[in-house]
C-alpha cells in the first residue's frame, strides 16, 4: 500500500516538474497534465479501496471522465493553435495578439 501510494505521490511530483520545466511544446504540456490526472486517479482508488466505501468505484471513475475531457479538450485547442499558428511552440502564443 504504501509503495503504491509513494508511487502515485512520485508520479505526481514528476509531473508538475515536467510541466513546470518543460514548457516548449503545447503536446508536452498536456503530457504532464495527462500523468498528474492519472497519478490523481491511482492515489484515489487505492484511497477508496482502502476506506473500504460502497461506493468505492465512483470517485475515480468521474476523475478518470474529467481527465478524458481534459484531454480531450486539450487536444481541440492544440489544433487550432496549430492551424492558426502553424506550429504548437508555446512561446509563440501570444495571446494579447488575439
Amino acid at each position: 500500500m504504501l509503495s503504491t501510494l509513494f508511487m502515485a505521490m512520485s508520479a505526481f511530483a514528476l509531473s508538475t516538474t515536467g510541466l513546470m520545466l518543460h514548457r516548449t511544446h503545447f503536446l508536452s504540456a498536456l503530457l504532464c497534465l495527462e500523468g498528474m490526472m492519472l497519478a490523481m486517479f491511482i492515489a484515489m482508488a487505492t484511497w477508496t479501496t482502502q476506506m473500504n466505501t460502497g461506493y468505492h468505484f465512483l470517485i475515480p471513475m468521474l476523475l478518470l471522465t474529467l481527465s478524458a475531457c481534459e484531454a480531450s479538450t486539450g487536444l481541440a485547442l492544440m489544433v487550432a493553435t496549430t492551424r492558426t499558428h502553424g506550429t504548437d511552440h508555446l512561446k509563440n502564443l501570444n495571446l494579447l495578439q488575439c
